[in-house]
């Protein structure tokens, strides 16, 4: 037991799932308490715990919050064994990696070195091709002419600087992509930009009259490219859903949206709210109203990869990265001023999330975006706001900026537990030296931490009532999306109900259990 580690065990498990987001009270509930996602997460940590030569992980960073994916990234790169992963996210692989297995035209390539040594090494190779050398003059001029135009100009100063950068590393972008032309896409250049576009002026955001983010007050301007920061359950979801509609969660305070702000939201469940009968063609006709031919059609979906007849396929086999762009696709036609994105990049290949991180970066509108995936949040986004501790606020700094925070925050967070823990051990020693007579004892104890209990108890147990609630409710929502005769074409605007009322209580349900596991830890 002792030779493979029985005895440390609980602390290794425990350490894992702090990483993973778990507060360390909840360490010793059933599963069944946990959410999907949380479930996943779980899952992971089994994965680590086990002891092993060789760790398979498939798509890792899926359902985890920015602050996991950077933790699981330094576990992983202490690990003592041999690592195989299979990811999406180039700046995890960067930073995991130290040989790259690429498969090309049936055949699998192992490159030595990181990510970004792979794509240098595999865009050399490619560069040798004479048209690609045109391509690589022609995007050096488009680039260099974007510079020139606006460096000078204080609204587009950081957009001119990301270009720069771009203009830099272009023979490694524009080569690795050679084989990438079905996925060519822009967003349309906005008819009207207000400024400013959307204000919130202490606004209180929660569920059932609960605050669960109060006193916000920020802004979205015209060109403003905004990245939202915080963990799970912080409120991220919840904030941005209100900037774009407003909703049951705005509980209080003022909402400005200016005239003319056309919203682009592309939320978690997108994939959902297709309707699995629908073509390509006859999605893409609906969102148009048939404003357009069907040859103008077939362009637009080309140029996500919808070619020839798969345009008129049902789309209820495509995959989640087929589902993923074509739900783009329509998001891309109706031509927003205002793009509010909640994890975009879930279900798409690299392929595709380097073709969006670029079409997001000559995009003239505003953005606001939550995401795991760090590539596109820094080629993207050059302002943050993070949400945490009831609250959203700008962040001052970038991304490395706030991996420094979070990792000063997790072992403040272990300190304090730890003091806590040593401070109860000193009470239950001096408690043991008391004298026998407990009633003289219990007499003595401090009124005010009595009522502190109670009042601890009796919020823990509205909690455990709320998760129930909830839970339940998940449970009849997935049930009846589960019904066949739902999408039988005369209930559409019931089945985006239902994804719509999924998301929020979904959402919900991670916050309560979020707060109930931080009571549970406090006490």
């Amino acid at each position: 037991f002792e030779a493979i580690g029985g005895f440390t065990a609980r602390a290794r498990a425990a350490r894992l799932l702090d990483g993973l987001g778990f507060a360390p009270a909840s360490i010793d509930n059933p599963v069944s308490s946990f959410s999907g996602g949380w479930r996943m997460r779980l899952n992971l940590a089994r994965a680590l715990i086990a002891p092993s030569d060789i760790l398979l992980l498939d798509e890792p960073t899926n359902h985890l919050d920015l602050d996991a994916v950077f933790w699981l990234a330094d576990w992983l790169v202490n690990y003592p064994g041999t690592l195989i992963v299979v990811s999406h996210d180039r700046d995890f692989l960067d930073h995991v990696c130290t040989h790259i297995a690429h498969i090309e035209k049936q055949k699998l390539n192992l490159y030595t070195g990181h990510y970004s040594d792979f794509e240098a090494m595999r865009a050399e190779r490619l560069a040798q091709d004479a048209a690609l050398a045109d391509k690589i003059s022609k995007e050096r001029e488009r680039l260099q002419g974007f510079i020139d135009r606006f460096r000078a100009k204080a609204t587009k100063a950081r957009a001119a600087q990301s270009r720069v950068k771009a203009l830099e590393r272009l023979p490694t972008i524009a080569a690795s992509h050679a084989d990438r032309d079905d996925f060519s896409f822009y967003f349309p250049t906005p008819k009207r930009a207000p400024d400013p576009m959307v204000t919130l002026e202490d606004v209180s955001i929660g569920y059932d009259g609960t605050p669960l983010i109060e006193d916000v007050s920020l802004q979205i301007r015209a060109g403003d490219r905004i990245g939202v920061l915080g963990a799970n359950g912080a409120g991220k979801t919840t904030l941005i859903r209100v900037i774009a509609d407003g909703g049951p969660t705005w509980l209080s305070g003022d909402r400005f949206v200016a005239p003319g702000v056309q919203v682009g939201y592309y939320t978690q469940h997108q994939l959902d709210q297709l309707d699995p009968r629908d073509t390509p063609m006859v999605a893409l006709e609906r969102v148009a109203e048939k404003s357009g031919s069907t040859q103008k059609y077939r362009d637009f979906l080309g140029r996500f990869g919808f070619v020839g007849d798969r345009i008129f396929e049902s789309i209820e086999p495509f995959s989640g990265g087929e589902k993923a762009r074509l739900a783009l696709a329509l998001l891309v036609w109706k031509a927003p001023n205002l793009l509010i994105l909640d994890e975009p990049t879930n279900h798409l290949d690299l392929a595709m999330r380097e073709a969006l991180a670029e079409a997001l970066q000559t995009f003239e509108g505003a953005i606001l975006v939550v995401s795991h995936d760090k590539s596109l949040i820094e080629l993207v986004c050059d302002r943050f706001w993070w949400v945490r501790d009831g609250a959203a606020l700008p962040f001052d700094g970038d991304l490395d900026d706030y991996r420094v925070a979070v990792t000063e925050r997790r072992r403040a967070y272990n300190r304090d537990q730890a003091n806590q823990k040593a401070d109860r051990q000193t009470k239950g020693k001096a408690a043991a030296k008391a004298p026998a007579d407990g009633a003289n004892w219990g007499k003595s104890r401090d009124k005010g931490a009595q009522a502190r209990e109670r009042n601890r108890d009796k919020q823990l147990g509205r909690l455990e009532r709320q998760v129930e609630e909830l839970s339940q409710r998940l449970a009849g929502i997935d049930e009846a999306l589960a019904d066949p005769g739902l999408y039988d074409g005369q209930r559409d605007e019931e089945v985006a109900r239902l994804h719509a009322e999924r998301a929020e209580v979904s959402e919900r349900l991670t916050a309560a259990e979020t707060e109930w596991l931080e009571r549970q830890d406090a006490g």
